[in-house]
């Protein structure tokens, strides 16, 4: 195999390789980060580690050949979200307006580290994750690798863009609205939202309140699977704490599917907002090969509650409550400032009266998988966008740009159920087709036997790019 080959294969390849000896992670971070530095016209980066991630390689070499316990990520390069703290780092959240170093990793990238990867850079992102869409004043456009003039969604669209171009095998995102689901749609990959409080948030207490939650961008089902499993867990400082599952997210992906009774509908939470016509075939066309696969699967028109008095405290909230940590809010962009303006009625009492009705949200949708296992949705409404589609743009317009792009997956953050965008094919228009899974509560487990069924049963192509 070439070693470009191995740069854009998949976590478990490349930990094989390396478990194998066919190469060195020192020579699998280096043609990593040279080919980080050939594609730096996608705009999927902030900061490349290269001095950083080389010295890790030498030391993941130095434990391999010392014969030390490795752990399931030994030597694997992958790239972190710029809203997660990277020790040395400045965590930009996708503004000019930070200039301090973090002081220590998050949580979630301790763990990274601790299971052996190696970090090799920090992913676009939209000011403080506000938007679908990867477009900032401070580090630009972030391109589709699928067509270069088209959105690759957000808010983690750097992450995507980097694995959907074989830059990174995987990378870090968050989803306070859909920011794991639809740059994966975006960009043809795999990206499972996990249940509220499954991933640590520390050091911080929460991620916009009770609607963010990080987790990985991956273009296959086990490599998730096995990323999950490295980082699941909240810690003392998390607000929201899941349960443990009672298998390993990895086991579950490798379990064959059992005979599932799977709803399916095209039907939007959002009121008005009507699915592409691709979105709505790429739906049947899964029901369809989900039957074929020994599912039970049936049309129903879910009685989705209104969940816009619960989302919006929390996002306005949410936003406001990062800027604590800005060094220079003068910096912030214009539409920024609108949003802080426009959500200053979203303090504490109306934050935690917002999280209480969400609660009463998440019982209402409960009653959908009374009857079903899982449900099946298109992940957005629209194609991926033209890029520019924050030019100019107040905050007001960039909300209702936002619309149909989160019009499926917004719900899901205000419930905390768990719910995966899986990757479906190709459109005639040569983008990516995806459609999304939910679970029930704490129902990974039920979503990734399902997707990778679905992943085997009809592969994804890649972007020629």
């Amino acid at each position: 195999m070439e070693l470009q080959d191995v740069v854009s294969s998949g976590v478990l390849e490349q930990r094989e390789l390396l478990a194998q000896g066919v190469l060195s992670a020192q020579e699998l971070i280096e043609a990593t980060l040279d080919g980080i530095d050939a594609a730096a016209d996608l705009g999927a980066f902030t900061h490349v580690l290269r001095a950083e991630a080389e010295a890790e390689a030498a030391e993941r070499d130095r434990e391999r050949a010392a014969g030390d316990a490795l752990g399931p990520l030994h030597g694997v390069p992958i790239a972190v979200k710029d809203e997660f703290h990277v020790a040395g780092v400045v965590t930009s959240f996708g503004t000019r307006a930070n200039s301090t170093p973090a002081l220590a990793d998050a949580e979630v990238v301790r763990r990274l580290r601790a299971a052996g990867a190696i970090i090799v850079g920090k992913t676009a992102m939209p000011e403080f994750g506000q938007w679908p869409f990867t477009e900032s004043s401070t580090f630009g456009m972030t391109h589709n690798p699928w067509d270069p003039t088209r959105s690759p969604g957000g808010s983690s669209g750097g992450s995507a863009a980097a694995v959907a171009a074989g830059l990174v095998p995987a990378a870090l995102g968050g989803d306070g609205g859909g920011s794991i689901r639809i740059p994966s749609a975006c960009c043809g990959l795999f990206g499972l939202k996990p249940q509220r409080g499954r991933v640590p948030i520390a050091p911080n207490e929460h991620l916009w309140w009770a609607l963010g939650v990080a987790g990985p961008l991956t273009r296959g089902v086990l490599d998730s699977a096995v990323i999950y499993d490295v980082i699941r867990g909240a810690t003392p400082t998390d607000r929201f704490r899941a349960p443990d599952p009672e298998t390993s997210f990895e086991a579950a992906a490798r379990t064959p599917a059992r005979p599932l009774r799977i709803g399916y509908s095209t039907k939007s939470p959002t009121p008005l907002v009507k699915p592409d016509p691709l979105h709505v075939r790429a739906v049947l066309d899964t029901a369809k090969l989900l039957a074929e696969l020994g599912h039970t699967v049936v049309e129903i028109n879910p009685a989705y509650p209104d969940s816009t008095h619960a989302f919006f405290p929390q996002f306005y909230g949410g936003v406001r409550a990062e800027l604590s940590e800005l060094d220079h809010p003068e910096l912030l962009e214009r539409r920024t400032r609108q949003t802080v303006t426009l959500g200053a009625w979203a303090r504490g009492p109306v934050v935690e009266w917002a999280i209480r009705r969400g609660e009463v949200v998440a019982r209402k949708v409960d009653r959908i998988f009374t009857d079903c296992d899982l449900l099946l949705t298109p992940t957005t409404a629209i194609r991926p966008p033209l890029l520019g589609v924050l030019d100019g743009a107040n905050t007001v317009r960039a909300q209702l740009a936002s619309v149909p792009m989160v019009a499926y997956t917004a719900l899901w953050n205000v419930t905390g159920h768990p719910a995966a965008a899986l990757p479906v094919g190709v459109g005639e228009d040569g983008l990516p087709l995806s459609v999304q899974l939910v679970g029930p509560r704490n129902g990974e487990t039920t979503i990734l036997p399902v997707a990778a069924q679905l992943e085997q049963a009809r592969p994804q192509p890649r972007p020629d790019r």
